[in-house]
C-alpha cells in the first residue's frame, strides 16, 4: 500500500470497515469501484444485477445490512429504481444512485424514489468514495447522538433516528431525517439551499435541485396540505423557513 493511500485511510478511521452494497452491471465499472473502495477501508459486496441484489436485501438481517447502498439506475431486468424501492421499504439505509442520465429531471426522479444522493456517469472514483464516506459518517454520528428533542409539534429521537409530528411517527429516509433534524434545530430562520447543502449534505457545492426534491418529499410527510405548507415554507429567492408550530415566531406575538 502506498504511503499516500495509507495516510488517506488513517485520516478516515470514522468510516473504516463500513460495508457497501454495490449493484452495477458493467463488469469493468463494478470491478474498479469494488477494488478502489476496498483499498480505502470499505467492505464491498458487489452484484451484477438487480435480482441478485434484491435477494441479498431480503436475506440480510438487521445486523447484516450494508451501511450504504450504491446502485446503478440503468440495470437490465430488475431496474435500479426497483432495487431502491425494495431497499427503502426495508430500512433507512443511505442510498447513492449512479446514473448515465445527465438531465436534471432524470436525477430528480432518483431522489424522489428515496435515494439520498446521486452521481452522474462518468464519475471520479475519488468523488464516489468521498460521497459514500459522507453518508457513512453522518449516519453513524447521528446513531450515537442519543438526544431527544421536542419542539412544537415535533419530536426527534437522534439515538433511534425516529421522528414524530403531532404525536404520530413519520417514516423518513436517512437524508429526510437529517434535513428535518437540522430544521428543528434551526427554527424560524431563513435557510438558503447552499447552506442546507453544506450543513445537511456535507458538500462544499452541489445541485440545488437535490434540496428542492428533499424538501418536497419532507412536506408530503409532515404537512396536512403539502401544497399549502404551514411548517416548512418557501422564502422566495432566499430559501426555506421552518416553524415547529406552524406559525412564525416573528408574527405569533403580534
Amino acid at each position: 500500500m502506498s504511503d499516500s493511500l495509507q495516510q488517506e485511510r488513517s485520516g478516515d478511521a470514522s468510516i473504516d470497515g463500513a460495508s457497501v452494497m454495490l449493484v452495477e452491471d458493467d463488469p469493468t465499472v463494478r470491478g474498479a469501484v469494488a477494488q478502489y473502495l476496498g483499498a480505502h477501508g470499505f467492505r464491498v459486496r458487489a452484484y451484477a444485477n438487480g435480482s441478485a441484489a434484491r435477494s441479498a436485501l431480503l436475506a440480510d438481517g438487521p445486523g447484516e445490512r450494508a451501511d450504504v447502498l450504491v446502485v446503478d439506475r440503468m440495470l437490465p431486468g430488475l431496474s435500479g429504481d426497483e432495487v431502491v424501492r425494495e431497499a427503502r421499504a426495508l430500512s433507512d439505509v443511505p442510498i447513492l444512485m449512479l446514473t448515465a442520465l445527465a438531465e436534471t429531471e432524470d436525477r430528480v426522479e432518483g431522489l424522489e424514489l428515496g435515494a439520498d444522493d446521486y452521481l452522474a456517469k462518468p464519475f471520479s472514483l475519488r468523488e464516489l468514495t468521498l460521497r459514500i464516506g459522507s453518508l457513512v459518517r453522518r449516519s453513524r454520528a447521528a446513531a450515537v447522538a442519543a438526544d431527544r428533542l421536542v419542539l412544537g409539534d415535533f419530536e426527534i429521537d437522534s439515538g433511534q433516528r425516529r421522528a414524530w409530528v403531532r404525536g404520530e411517527e413519520v417514516l423518513l429516509t436517512s437524508r429526510e431525517y437529517d434535513l428535518l433534524r437540522y430544521l428543528v434545530r434551526h427554527p424560524d430562520r431563513t435557510l438558503g439551499r447552499d447552506r442546507l447543502i453544506s450543513e445537511v449534505w456535507g458538500w462544499s457545492f452541489g445541485d440545488r435541485s437535490t434540496v428542492t426534491v428533499h424538501v418536497r418529499r419532507l412536506r408530503e410527510k409532515i404537512e396536512h396540505d403539502p401544497a399549502d405548507p404551514r411548517y416548512l415554507r418557501t422564502e422566495w429567492g432566499a430559501g426555506y423557513r421552518f416553524s415547529a408550530t406552524g406559525r412564525d415566531s416573528r408574527t405569533a406575538a403580534g
